[in-house]
């Protein structure tokens, strides 16, 4: 074990690291909360070398929403979780600490074996969930796709904690109202929220369930039409789907 002023050195070196590479990224994305994610995502990925990275808010048993993204591709892999109803992101949240599955395929089988047989399909091997964490409250999730199995170096799983820590901070010290309403991408990602809370009280009054077992019913449609939760709340509120059959 590093002695511990060797210790915060090297801690405080990788901290400055990050927001270098962090800051190197965002550019593209303007200020705010959610372009600074973004580039945090991108410049993460970039060092790990992995399939992507996501960052979501998630709280409890409410539906998570996706704020930003490496790309367009691991923002579909983050819904997945949502859409199957389990996942590695669940298990942060209610656990509040990181969730490794270097081989996913081995392990998420027997965790989670919905969310495991289309993450596999969608060319994941492995799965590195962390808790964007302020004290004994879990704001959301951060999550490292990697396309082979195999677990993250000593070093590699350091970098990746100090960007969870980073991405806590930009939650926390972030603007997260503009203009007198949400941040353009938050208020986005919150409005699909509300359009899947909206969905789940159609189902409840049109077919006489509770919130879970209308979440439920959504998921197990969104799954077995390989569709987002989404993208079946959009459905629902549009009349076009027929969740009762």
């Amino acid at each position: 074990m590093a002695p511990p002023e060797e210790a915060r050195s090297a801690r405080r070196t990788r901290y400055l690291l990050a927001r270098r590479l962090i800051d190197a990224e965002r550019s593209a994305d303007g200020d705010g909360v959610v372009g600074a994610l973004q580039g945090l995502c991108r410049a993460l990925t970039t060092y790990l070398e992995v399939l992507g990275v996501a960052v979501n808010l998630a709280s409890g048993s409410a539906p998570a929403v996706v704020v930003a993204a490496s790309d367009v591709r691991c923002q579909r892999l983050d819904e997945i979780q949502f859409t199957a109803g389990e996942g590695p992101c669940f298990d942060v949240v209610q656990l509040i600490r990181p969730v490794l599955t270097p081989d996913l395929e081995a392990a998420g089988a027997r965790q989670w074996p919905g969310y495991t047989a289309t993450a596999l399909a969608a060319g994941v091997g492995g799965v590195f969930a962390f808790p964007l964490q302020a004290g004994a409250m879990c704001l959301g999730v951060m999550d490292v796709f990697r396309e082979r199995s195999g677990s993250l170096t000593e070093e590699r799983l350091a970098m990746a904690l100090t960007f969870a820590r980073i991405a806590t901070e930009i939650l926390l010290d972030g603007d997260l109202v503009k203009d007198g309403g949400l941040e353009r991408g938050l208020g986005h990602a919150l409005d699909y929220r509300a359009e899947i809370y909206q969905a789940q009280g159609m189902i409840m009054i049109a077919l006489g369930l509770g919130a879970a077992e209308a979440l439920a019913r959504m998921r197990a449609h969104a799954f077995s039409r390989d569709l987002t939760l989404l993208a079946v709340a959009l459905e629902v509120v549009a009349g076009d789907a027929r969740l009762g059959e």
